[in-house]
């Protein structure tokens, strides 16, 4: 699936296509360069879920915790870890497997580790204000 998007006004709408298209998927990642707006669309996302709390990025602590009305929401920023073990460490077995809703920055630093399904996001930059979404399940 495939939506352009061309401001941020439009993020509402795509996060609610992204909750449709996922369906009873819980694992989401998410990929784009730097700056393509991954963390305001999980903002938006977290909305979309019923997530009442504040949401920000988890870049220094790893991961975020969330309560929505079907349960936990987990949202992950791998950016920073240097190494494989900061996520074992981390005890990513209980999110990734544990039945809450994972939201994954930066997957590509523990691709090893990922389940065997999820939800694909990926946010390409077409200009500054223009987004192209692709959703897939993988």
């Amino acid at each position: 699936m495939e939506i352009e998007v061309n401001s941020l006004a439009d993020l509402p709408a795509v996060a609610q296509q992204l909750s449709d298209f996922a369906g009873d998927q819980k694992i989401f990642i998410f990929e784009g360069d730097m700056g393509a707006g991954k963390t305001t669309f999980i903002k938006i996302f977290c909305a979309t879920l019923g997530v009442a709390d504040v949401v920000s990025s988890p870049t220094y602590s790893i991961v975020n915790e969330y309560e929505s009305p079907s349960g936990s929401v987990f949202h992950f920023d791998f950016y920073r870890i240097k190494d494989i073990r900061e996520a074992y460490d981390l005890g990513y077995e209980e999110y990734f497997y544990g039945g809450g809703i994972c939201l994954i920055e930066w997957p590509e630093r523990v691709e090893e580790l990922l389940p065997e399904n999820f939800v694909k996001v990926e946010i390409n930059v077409l200009d500054e204000n223009r987004r192209l979404f692709r959703f897939s399940k993988v």
